[in-house]
């Protein structure tokens, strides 16, 4: 596909966000679009409610968005050591009940515990305060076992946030500005609304009427939904979580492997279709061409968004979009964000880098590149980008191979990515120094197609 002049690209573009505001009836949408290879596009259709118009830097509550910078909290201090995935949160948090929780299934929603804090929270004038909170999780309900089943729970991620903040010596406001704010430059987000901020509605379903929803502050729920922030700051965000590498190089909040693990997917969402799944922290959408899209959306009185990075099939590097809405009904708004990762690829896809010839594969492995077989199935291993790679030829198109790493034993490398992540392959060489024989994940590879006892296959 030959792409498009920029300007066409961000007519279509906006007009599909026009096209959301107005069918969704939302009185402000704010968007932002990020992708390393492009510069950043911004839009926005409405007003704010407010003396000031509308712009890029206009703050949204972002709700359950929050989850994100949360898990992130979480993974840090995991990966500092402070604590274990596996470790139950009372070994870290004073709770009178369910402290035998695993921070794992707090993470992935499916610890069992009850949706919310006890109590009506969502209609009083603000949550309860942290110590009301952590002393009230004795009459929250345990309302499926642990490890049933995805069940959505925003005290689980309130005490998540917390047993961050004790472990950092902080509250969970202080912490996540010096340790994920800060660090990333995401200067317009915030735990309460700035003078940038927009003014949530309730669309009256029967007439044009918005009327303003209350202010809420979640006060000791905030680590689950309390935050605001502008679409610029958003798109970055969602880059990250697809493609830390890039927006964050230097490792500065999560090493892009943790990142990684996040995105890993734990459960899934609906056991009839499987559509989409959880990390941990982390909604993971499968996309075609073997692409996803990761994030979270979320939802507060008078307000919505998305925020999702693209990772996987031709996608370029660092690519993330944020749709935020000043209404709490106007949820086909939630769907634009995916619309305009696709959509934008459509219309501008990717510039393709040309190949250039690079290196002959080191000596030691020569030997093992081209076809073998094993369980009758036919493969073929390859020296691509300095690695050594593996699979099967029958393999559908656009998937990723195995991708083998040296161990410090020229005979026995690793499998770190594709089939078989984690095993062994083991090279078997006969005196000449030539691989022979193969074992991968403990199965033969020979050069002919062979019988488990070894019989080539044509034989009678």
């Amino acid at each position: 596909m030959t792409a498009r002049p920029p300007a066409e690209v961000t007519r279509q573009l906006a007009r599909m966000v026009r096209q959301a505001q107005a069918q969704a009836r939302v009185p402000a949408v704010a968007v932002a679009l990020r992708r390393a290879d492009r510069p950043l596009w911004t839009f926005e259709v409405g007003g704010s409610g407010t003396g000031r118009a509308l712009d890029a830097g206009t703050q949204f509550r972002i709700g359950s968005v929050t989850k994100t910078f949360t898990a992130a909290l979480v993974m840090q201090c995991r990966d500092d050591g402070l604590l274990d995935l596996d470790d139950e949160i009372g070994k870290h948090l004073p709770v009178p009940a369910h402290g035998e929780l695993t921070v794992r299934r707090l993470l992935s929603h499916t610890g069992g515990i009850q949706r919310e804090p006890y109590g009506d929270v969502w209609y009083d004038a603000a949550g309860p305060d942290t110590a009301r909170l952590l002393a009230e999780v004795a009459r929250a309900e345990r309302v499926l076992p642990p490890g049933r089943r995805w069940h959505y729970s925003n005290l689980g991620f309130a005490l998540l946030g917390h047993l961050a903040a004790r472990l950092r010596g902080g509250t969970w406001a202080e912490v996540l500005a010096d340790r994920v704010l800060g660090p990333l430059g995401l200067s317009s987000i915030s735990v309460l609304p700035t003078d940038r901020a927009a003014v949530g509605y309730l669309v009256d379903a029967y007439s044009d009427h918005a009327r303003p929803e209350p202010p809420l502050d979640t006060a000791g729920v905030g680590p689950a939904g309390q935050l605001w922030g502008n679409a610029t700051d958003l798109a970055t965000w969602a880059a990250f979580l697809a493609d830390p590498a890039t927006v964050d190089p230097d490792g500065k909040v999560l090493a892009a492997a943790t990142v990684e693990e996040m995105r890993h997917p734990v459960s899934i969402v609906d056991e009839t279709q499987w559509t989409i799944a959880f990390g941990l922290g982390l909604i993971v959408w499968p996309r075609p061409d073997r692409a996803q899209h990761v994030g979270h959306d979320g939802a507060m009185p008078g307000f919505l968004a998305g925020v999702y990075g693209r990772r996987g099939g031709a996608t370029p590097r660092g690519m993330g979009a944020a749709v935020l809405g000043s209404s709490g009904t106007g949820d086909a708004i939630l769907e634009l964000s995916h619309r305009l990762l696709a959509r934008s690829l459509e219309l501008d896809p990717p510039d393709i880098r040309p190949w250039r010839p690079g290196p002959p594969a080191p000596e030691e492995y020569r030997s093992v590149l081209g076809r073998w077989w094993s369980e009758g199935f036919e493969h073929v291993f390859r020296w691509r980008n300095g690695r050594l790679e593996s699979q099967r030829v029958d393999a559908p198109a656009g998937k990723p191979p195995a991708v083998f790493a040296p161990t410090g034993d020229p005979d026995v490398l690793r499998t770190v990515s594709g089939r078989e992540t984690g095993e062994l392959l083991r090279l078997t060489r006969d005196a000449a120094g030539q691989v022979v024989t193969m074992h991968w994940a403990t199965y033969r590879f020979t050069r002919v197609q062979e019988t488990f006892d070894g019989v080539p296959a044509g034989e009678p």
